[in-house]
């Protein structure tokens, strides 16, 4: 897993996106176990709370057994056309302030940094840039910043939710040792 130690790559997740958005519209589901997904015999979580993943719920589960877990949650059955429109509204802002960047899925991106610490230093860019996504579309990220794409997203999925890590170059066997 050679890393380059010029590059600056940063890993960006909407924290429970579906989730997320779902609070935004409707700010009354804030604190509670929310789950998004299918109803009925056949239905699955497509996403769910970290109030919620308490119970042991995760995504992909059957909404069945979710509720078995934790039935006093609430089930929202989704507005995907509302996660795409502020799917773009964040890819769009991503778009604007960085010079190169991919967008993995509905909720995750890579943004290319290298050579940016001349200009901003990327700890500094990276943390504005997560201040503007979420001044912009008010949905909590987190994000890590690495030499390489693997160690962005194992770092971001141990900061969520809301964290920010950056693991400097030579570091990433110390960190990921212990994981």
């Amino acid at each position: 897993m050679p890393t380059d130690p010029n590059r600056n790559i940063i890993h960006i997740d909407l924290d429970t996106f579906f989730v997320s958005e779902e609070r935004r519209i409707n700010p009354k589901l804030i604190g509670k176990p929310v789950l998004v997904g299918g109803n009925g015999d056949r239905g699955v979580v497509a996403s769910c709370s970290y109030e919620a993943r308490k119970f042991g719920i995760r995504s992909a589960m059957p909404m069945k057994a979710a509720l078995r877990l934790c039935s006093h949650a609430v089930v929202v059955r989704g507005d995907y056309e509302a996660y795409s429109k502020y799917s773009n509204l964040v890819t769009d802002v991503i778009r604007n302030r960085v010079p190169l960047f991919e967008k993995s899925s509905i909720d995750g991106f890579y943004v290319d940094m290298t050579g940016m610490e001349k200009f901003f230093g990327c700890s500094l860019y990276s943390k504005e840039l997560k201040e503007a996504i979420y001044n912009e579309s008010g949905l909590p990220i987190s994000y890590a910043l690495a030499g390489n794409k693997l160690i962005g997203k194992v770092a971001t999925n141990e900061v969520k939710p809301n964290g920010q890590l950056e693991i400097p170059f030579c570091n990433e066997r110390s960190y990921l040792a212990p994981l």
